[in-house]
């Protein structure tokens, strides 16, 4: 399985419309998102991407699901950090992954770490590296969103899974 990594910091003119600006410039504004909880399959791929994901398979408003982070303001000054991360076992390829949001880079950084670390003692792990994507900035004249994602597979309304 593929997993994909994205990130954007969108502006709007409401915090929804500077979300929707995310989901657009990260690739997923036309599924439905589905959130997930925090396990990796074993034999996944993750792929980090500087930009949009990918075209994936399905349609207008099928079920994408998903990992991700999400922080919004209106507040001139106030900044929006958000931000993923994850461990994987480099031989099984099944891992972790933890998303966190707050108002600053660093708090953001060290909750991912935190999490992490704690996720993989509660499951008698070996610790592994971590590895992140964390996304922000301040709103200045219109709200903000930072949102960082991780896409994992596309199922429509049938049922029917689309396997990236």
């Amino acid at each position: 399985m593929k997993v994909y990594v994205s990130s954007a910091v969108g502006w709007g003119s409401t915090q929804l419309s500077a979300f929707d600006k995310a989901l657009v410039d990260t690739g997923v504004a036309n599924y439905n998102l589905i959130r997930l909880s925090s396990v990796l399959p074993p034999e996944s791929e993750v792929i980090e991407l500087d930009g949009p994901i990918p075209p994936l398979p399905g349609s207008w408003g099928d079920r994408l699901y998903v990992v991700y982070a999400e922080m919004r303001s209106s507040t001139v000054g106030e900044e929006c950090w958000a931000g993923v991360g994850w461990v994987q076992d480099p031989v099984t390829k099944k891992g972790l992954f933890v998303e966190h949001e707050g108002h600053s880079e660093a708090q953001v950084r060290a909750d991912i770490d935190a999490s992490l670390r704690d996720l993989q003692k509660n499951r008698g792990m070996e610790e592994l590296p971590i590895s992140s994507r964390v996304v922000g900035g301040a709103c200045q004249d219109n709200p903000i969103c930072a949102f960082a994602v991780v896409a994992f597979q596309v199922s429509d309304w049938n049922n029917t899974a689309h396997l990236q």
